[in-house]
């Protein structure tokens, strides 16, 4: 939830103007900043604050210990004041230098999305692991967490079951290791969605051997689900016919109806159920999966490789 303490034009997900209920992050202009320091105070469970065109002094932040703090001004001097204080306090601050309210930046900010990728699967059909196979130099699940990362995701938890799947994600992505990956695709999505950080707002669920999805896609759904009226979930859907496949973006108030699925499960089955739950936006790249030699095949030469010369 965001709660915008200040006569603010956000069109934001889940925006309240009013005393929120339960964990929250504040907006507020400068000129407000003491009431949003009660309030601060006053409210344990508001994890975060974004101050817009920062007042000329610099007060006690010490309230923001522990907590993330944005600050957005034209003035470079008096943001490196702010930032050097909320630091100093403790805070994770974040900066942004602009003299007018930058949307995209902001709802960013406001409502964080952690990327869960799958990439704990068996893959019988190939005979060998297909995350492991190499597309252009790297191999296959490295794509799709590359993807995640410059599309926008604040964190990347890659969930595997092989320890050669955990050495080919290295440093590029949170590994989780789920040693019941052998029940089903269920027990991957819980494992990753028990592992999200608590500031996340939003799970983005990524299919491990899907290198062509891009980041463009991912930042197109990241947008779509952080405006204002956006259902609780949204998917790329492909092909102009409204059909969605992974990735989709699914908000944390559906992740308790995500942790009753069971065996090859998945996020499809609840939005079976409930399709009101779901909209869907016009996706720019593919979501061929990879299950066989052929559909390797089929993608492999897409990826230009590297010369050895």
């Amino acid at each position: 939830m965001v709660y915008l303490m200040s006569d603010l034009d956000l069109p934001l997900r889940d925006r309240i103007y009013r005393e929120p209920e339960g964990p929250h992050v504040a907006i507020v202009r400068g000129r407000d900043l003491d009431a949003a320091l009660d309030h601060l105070d006053a409210r344990p469970d508001c994890r975060a604050l974004a101050i817009v065109g920062l007042p000329r002094e610099v007060p006690d932040l010490e309230l923001l210990n522990g907590r993330r703090l944005l600050v957005c001004d034209g003035d470079r001097a008096l943001m490196r004041e702010f930032a050097e204080a909320g630091m100093a306090a403790g805070a994770e601050v974040e900066w942004l230098h602009s003299d007018v309210v930058d949307y995209h930046r902001i709802a960013a900010w406001a409502l964080p999305v952690g990327a869960i990728v799958l990439a704990a699967g068996s893959a019988t059909r190939m005979g060998r692991n297909k995350l492991l196979l190499e597309v252009g130099d790297k191999p296959l699940v490295r794509h799709v967490i590359e993807a995640a990362s410059e599309g926008g995701c604040h964190c990347i938890l890659a969930v595997y079951a092989e320890e050669a799947v955990r050495k080919a994600i290295g440093e590029a992505a949170t590994g989780v290791h789920n040693p019941d990956a052998a029940t089903g695709q269920a027990s991957s999505l819980k494992a990753g969605l028990q592992a999200m950080p608590e500031e996340i707002a939003g799970a983005l669920v990524m299919l491990g051997d899907q290198p062509l999805v891009g980041a463009r896609t991912v930042s197109m759904l990241l947008r779509a689900w952080r405006r204002e009226g956006a259902r609780p979930a949204v998917a790329a859907a492909y092909g102009g016919r409204g059909v969605w496949r992974p990735p989709v973006l699914i908000d944390r108030s559906l992740w308790a109806d995500l942790m009753q699925l069971r065996g090859d499960e998945g996020a499809r089955r609840l939005f079976a159920q409930r399709p009101e739950l779901l909209d869907t936006v016009p996706a720019v790249g593919r979501p061929d999966d990879i299950d066989t030699p052929e559909d390797y095949a089929s993608i492999v030469h897409l990826f230009p490789r590297r010369d050895p010369g």
